[in-house]
């Protein structure tokens, strides 16, 4: 299986890049929307981001259109919303899918390493995502916006994150800092 450090990705700029950039820090992995309900978590995200960066987290977000067309912008359009709403300074990549039959290959790999995310007792998203329609075609597919993929420094996915579990949320922050005192 190629490691995520070998896939090739671009930035919201449209610059070449890949992971590799990152090599030696822990990542949270996120796919973005910017007219979502759970789009307010860039803000947690960007707090997460800033209160531990020093330590070596990074926090890379991907955004994706494929839920609900809940992300219709252009990388420019999305980079500036990112940035005057939220004062994203994490980094951002260009928009990809998540899901379905275009899926990148970054995503088909985070997903095929980590099939099922984690999910607090007490979540009722799938059933909300069943309601409306937008039950996942495969159990390994990403559910909905917001879902968090954590990779270790040494590059290995170490951990998947359900969507309404919040960057904040003690499932999250104790397996970043799990993964930083490494």
């Amino acid at each position: 299986m190629t490691g995520v450090y070998d896939i090739p990705v671009d930035r919201i700029d449209g610059t070449k890049a890949s992971l590799s950039e990152h090599k030696g820090k822990v990542m949270l992995i996120v796919n973005v929307a910017s007219k979502c309900g759970l789009t307010p978590q860039y803000d947690a995200l960007e707090k997460l981001y800033n209160d531990k960066k020093a330590e070596g987290l990074v926090v890379v977000g991907f955004p994706a259109n494929n839920f609900k067309g809940q992300e219709p912008g252009s990388n420019s359009e999305i980079q500036e919303f990112c940035r005057s709403t939220y004062g994203v300074d994490f980094p951002m990549y260009s928009k990809i899918d998540v899901t379905g039959d275009n899926t990148h290959p970054l995503y088909k790999t985070l997903t095929q390493a980590k099939p099922a995310a984690t999910v607090k007792p007490d979540s009722k998203i799938r059933e909300t995502l069943e309601k409306i329609g937008e039950k996942p075609k495969n159990e390994s597919d990403v559910l909905w916006n917001f879902e968090k993929f954590l990779i270790g420094r040494d590059g290995k996915i170490v951990g998947r994150f359900s969507p309404d579990i919040t960057p904040d949320d003690p499932l999250i922050t104790k397996a970043i800092e799990a993964e930083l005192a490494k």
